[in-house]
């Protein structure tokens, strides 16, 4: 199917070949009919995008501090690799799609196949969204009209937000799309409208629609309002500009009366005046997208709507209730389109939202669907100059998932290690085309069935969300391929169990199961294992890693989804001390903060030969400390492994310290390690016993962990 994409690093547009994307369980399949170009918010993404790095990095002051600590403790390289990596992520365009429902997935009632639905989905032929993103067009509102629901609901939250009465007086300042909405809304509920824009084309529409205008580029625009307010001031300020600057926000304090309300909806600079609010007591909110429900993954993602009782409007009720103002005509649309396209010729209506003339709406339309889209795209057909020179027969793998993770570390890694790339499949398409064309691979899908069964891939790497690790685990071995999965093995006993069930069953055909536990193959970490191997008293390992913060609402922090942090990732530290300490762990036990989401808490470990371990995993250190120290005390002497650039020998007689120029975590050795035992047949490089035993323990430190 076709897709609108724009690159971060360039800011190039193009129209690609995608997969039709797959539907997950709460989803909507839909054939796109139209989608809306939002002038504003786009115009800033492609801006963003072919500005220089240094603009780029005055644009986002925050992502430089982080960028900034990064290279204290990881190094200058490794930074620009991952910033760069960023960058090269191309961006799904666009969030005003209007179409047919082709699919229902479970979960979802209320809909049925060939109905109209309005919905954030992208610019593409198909689009899978979360049904709580959905609504159903009335029959009286044409395509046309119904694009611009999105775009609506923005504005009618904003003024949900500003709480109008009967007769107010109100600004908007900025008629852009949203702008022009704003002002509809606002007369359509009885307030007096004052509009304030540069551009003389939108002013006039803001007349056409009921309200008074000025031009702030010719006039004084706190004049202009007092004059509109009769000398009173203004009742509310809604502002729907996009810019840098703090000047509509600072205007918007001096056009009010005292108590007044000022709503920020688009984009301004926030740096605020405090005499400006304190003298008037002005209240100042910024508004949230949609409405209640945006951005949070229990409303969009799992389907869980808010009591009406207590949530009036969510961001489905907002949809809703634009679609009723435009079948009944309160809101005029059609003076808004300004250009029209075909998603072929998306590039064009691109060039015209960067300036190539004036717009305003600017519609792309689709041919008509039958929604039987390939999910399948060949993308890097090979040749024999492409294949690396080996003797051996290569190892074709095939990816599920294709995110941060596999694109910077995974996937160059068993590039590196001679493997054949066979597929890499996405859920949504997007990011299994960009891994397929920067690194080679034959074809990219969102069918993972289909790669499951493709005779050709012989091993399967599984780097999806953690809860659909171990599922995939008994399906790649119960389909007869090698497997190496991201960490975790698994998320419950139960799952384990079953994953266990499936090595043993798989063990007659020779089909090897591994899991990335990368730091034991790092060079230093072999280092110290060897300096161990000849120490036959007990050892004392103390593990800190400074894992810094992440949000409760992020995926990894969801129990069902990631599992917590201490599942999600505290298990690399449990493998890294059972692979050094070379021996069995007969007990755990887990102290976690009280105060937290249990990512801050110290693990202790005991083995069978005497030794204990340590692992602090703090989530409420600075970022600008390195992250993982380890530190292992024996027989009076010690070693220090500083996040894996630099090892110290304190005692050891032939050794004294081992410095690398650039962090390594052993994730190419650990990659090459499991090709090398697929391709000569060999064992796996970590027992199976001990991958399940240290599953085993986590999952229980993890359900301690967690109270």
């Amino acid at each position: 199917m076709k897709q609108v994409l724009q690159s971060l690093k360039n800011g190039r547009t193009e129209v690609a070949s995608v997969p039709c994307p797959a539907v997950k369980w709460g989803q909507l399949l839909v054939a796109s009919s139209r989608t809306l170009i939002s002038a504003g918010t786009e115009r800033t993404l492609v801006s963003f995008g072919k500005a220089s790095l240094v603009s780029k990095a005055r644009q986002q002051p925050e992502r430089v501090r982080a960028v900034l600590d990064k290279i204290k403790t990881d190094g200058v390289l490794p930074t620009i690799e991952a910033v760069l990596a960023k960058l090269d992520q191309p961006l799904p365009m666009g969030y005003c799609n209007v179409g047919v429902v082709t699919e229902v997935a479970e979960g979802v009632t209320g809909y049925a196949v060939g109905e109209r639905v309005v919905s954030n989905g992208k610019h593409a032929e198909m689009v899978a969204v979360p049904a709580n993103l959905c609504a159903k067009v009335p029959d009286s509102v044409t395509d046309d009209a119904a694009t611009f629901t999105v775009i609506g609901a923005i504005a009618l939250q904003g003024i949900r937000l500003v709480q109008p009465t009967l007769g107010e007086a109100v600004v908007v300042t900025g008629l852009g799309l949203v702008g022009l909405m704003t002002v509809q809304l606002l007369r359509a509920h009885g307030c007096r409208v004052l509009g304030l824009d540069f551009d003389q084309r939108r002013l006039e529409l803001a007349q056409r629609f009921g309200a008074e205008v000025a031009n702030v580029g010719a006039a004084d625009a706190v004049a202009a309002a007092r004059s509109f307010s009769r000398g009173r001031g203004v009742d509310a300020v809604l502002v729907t500009a996009s810019t840098s600057s703090s000047e509509p926000l600072h205007q918007a304090a001096l056009m009010c009366r005292k108590r007044a309300r000022i709503v920020l909806v688009g984009v301004a600079g926030l740096e605020l005046s405090r005499a400006d609010f304190y003298e008037k007591e002005l209240t100042f909110q910024v508004s949230c997208s949609y409405g209640p429900g945006r951005y949070d993954p229990v409303y969009e993602e799992h389907g869980v709507d808010y009591p009406i009782g207590f949530v009036r409007w969510t961001e489905q009720r907002n949809f809703e209730a634009i679609l009723d103002m435009l079948a009944d005509g309160r809101i005029d649309v059609q003076p808004l389109i300004s250009h029209r396209y075909s998603i072929d010729d998306a590039v064009s209506a691109y060039e015209l939202v960067d300036g190539r003339e004036p717009s305003l709406g600017i519609l792309l339309e689709y041919a008509a669907s039958s929604g039987a889209a390939a999910r399948t795209v060949p993308v890097q057909p090979r040749t024999l100059e492409e294949s690396p020179k080996s003797t051996s027969p290569q190892v074709a793998v095939g990816f599920i998932g294709a995110g941060g993770y596999a694109t910077s570390r995974l996937i160059p890694a068993f590039k590196a290690a001679g493997a054949r790339l066979r597929s890499v499949a996405s859920s949504a398409g997007v990011s299994g085309l960009h891994a397929a064309r920067k690194f080679g691979f034959e074809e990219t899908t969102t069918d993972t069935a289909r790669l499951l069964a493709d005779p050709s891939t012989d091993a399967l790497v599984i780097s999806t969300r953690h809860d659909s690790h171990a599922a995939l685990v008994c399906e790649g071995l119960r389909a007869g391929k090698h497997v190496f999965v991201e960490k975790p093995l698994a998320m419950t006993d139960a799952e384990l169990q079953a994953v266990e069930d499936a090595y043993r069953a798989s063990r007659s055909h020779g089909r090897l199961l591994m899991v990335g536990f990368n730091r034991r193959f790092a060079p230093q970490v072999a280092k110290i294992h060897s300096l161990l191997r000849g120490v036959s008293e007990p050892k004392a390992f103390v593990m800190t890693v400074n894992a810094g913060a992440i949000p409760g609402e992020h995926w990894t922090q969801d129990r069902t989804v990631g599992g917590g942090r201490i599942l999600g990732e505290a298990c690399h530290f449990i493998d890294l001390l059972r692979f050094l300490a070379g021996t069995a762990i007969e007990s755990q036990s887990v102290t976690a903060m009280r105060s937290g989401m249990g990512d801050t808490a110290t693990i202790s470990l005991g083995f069978a030969d005497g030794s204990i371990g340590t692992i602090h995993y703090f989530a409420n250190g600075s970022k600008s400390v390195p992250k993982e120290r380890l530190e292992v005390f024996v027989s009076g002497r010690v070693l220090q492994l500083d996040n894996f650039r630099k090892l110290v020998g304190f005692g050891w007689s032939k050794f004294a310290k081992m410095t690398l120029w650039r962090q390594d975590k052993g994730q190419r050795a650990c990659v090459s390690a499991f090709i090398e035992a697929v391709t000569e047949g060999r064992a796996a490089p970590i027992p199976i016993d001990e991958l399940l035993e240290v599953a085993r323990v986590t999952i229980a430190v993890s359900r301690a962990a967690a109270g």
